[in-house]
């Protein structure tokens, strides 16, 4: 199905791009969320009309989302969870989760939509995350999770050595390699 774009949504095109996705795309996401319209020439016009109108407001929102983000850019919150001895969460840490505390430390709302989080946090520690107030702006915060507020202080510190930065699996593929590489053939990576 080809669409008109009312706003710039992301890996797809900018506004008033006439783009082809699927139909269930279309007809589940894009078209109720009022972020696109069918390409028919009836729409097309009707499009052209109200241009000036959708950048306009497009603009507003966009200067909204970027003074928000000057505010969130760059700062820490801190949730406090419980967890084994190995750092391991007894329950995860989720985008609700982050966007509730946010919200209660700023004046503006973030949605949990909002927080860009791949897979639920899982372990105790320091946690860079991006929060994407509108497809064009985005900020990065700091989520601290530990065990208690000395801890938490503790990690930002640098002191615990519990502290924890989020790694891909790329990331652990090419420790895991580097170390293979360095033991050499024949040679053991287990620890003494």
């Amino acid at each position: 199905m080809e669409v008109i774009l009312l706003e710039r949504v992301a890996k797809l095109g900018h506004m008033g791009e006439t783009v082809r996705v699927k139909d269930g795309y279309a007809r589940n996401f894009l078209l109720p969320r009022h972020k696109a319209l069918r390409a028919t020439e009836g729409n097309k016009k009707k499009f052209e009309e109200s241009r000036a109108d959708l950048e306009k407001r497009n603009a507003a929102l966009k200067s909204d989302a970027e003074a928000q983000s000057a505010k969130l850019d760059g700062q820490t919150y801190t949730l406090i969870r419980s967890a084994g001895e190995t750092g391991q969460l007894y329950g995860s840490v989720s985008a609700r989760d982050i966007s509730d505390t946010i919200n209660a430390a700023v004046k503006f709302s973030v949605h949990r939509n909002h927080v860009v989080l791949d897979h639920p946090i899982k372990m105790l520690g320091l946690h860079k995350l991006a929060v994407r107030l509108h497809p064009e702006v985005e900020a990065h915060v700091v989520v601290n999770v530990a065990r208690s507020v000395e801890q938490a202080e503790r990690q930002l510190k640098g002191e615990d050595l519990n502290v924890r930065e989020e790694t891909s699996m790329d990331d652990l593929g090419l420790e895991v390699g580097r170390a293979l590489a360095e033991a050499g053939p024949g040679e053991s990576l287990a620890r003494e």
